[in-house]
């Protein structure tokens, strides 16, 4: 399955830590990210990151365009409920999940329920709603 991590700066550490602890899950599954995020999951995890444009770039917008064609059937969003600046991003992107039927996590909590449900796989009805996704992003 195709994954989306993303995180905002002061959550990227957490995000790393979290793909640390659940590599071996991970690993199974194509990840992409925005960059810097991207960049430091795969030097600490070891983990095959394709990594989009930063975030000042245009990167959530790129992840943003790729939910809006469903192709993602995970995204994992670590927010920052304090930075109100940023605060457009996490609606852009749960706004565009709620619309795809795309499993979002904006927490480590929700998060960690949802790469558990892939690990038993509670989330294979994804493969058959949109089975283009089995499949790495060209």
């Amino acid at each position: 399955m195709n994954i989306a991590l993303m995180a905002h700066d002061n959550k990227k550490e957490l995000m790393v830590q979290f793909c640390t602890a659940y590599a071996g899950i991970l690993a199974r599954h194509q990840l992409y990210a925005t960059n810097t995020t991207g960049h430091m999951i795969a030097d600490s995890t070891g983990l095959d990151v394709h990594c989009f444009l930063t975030y000042a770039h245009g990167g959530s917008q790129q992840i943003g365009a790729r939910i809006s064609y469903n192709e993602f059937d995970l995204v994992l969003f670590f927010n920052d409920p304090a930075n109100e600046e940023r605060a457009e991003d996490i609606s852009y992107i749960s706004r565009l999940c709620d619309q795809n039927r795309v499993p979002f996590a904006s927490n480590i909590a929700t998060a960690e329920m949802l790469v558990l449900g892939l690990a038993r796989g509670d989330l294979d009805w994804r493969l058959i709603v949109n089975p283009s996704t089995s499949r790495p992003l060209a």
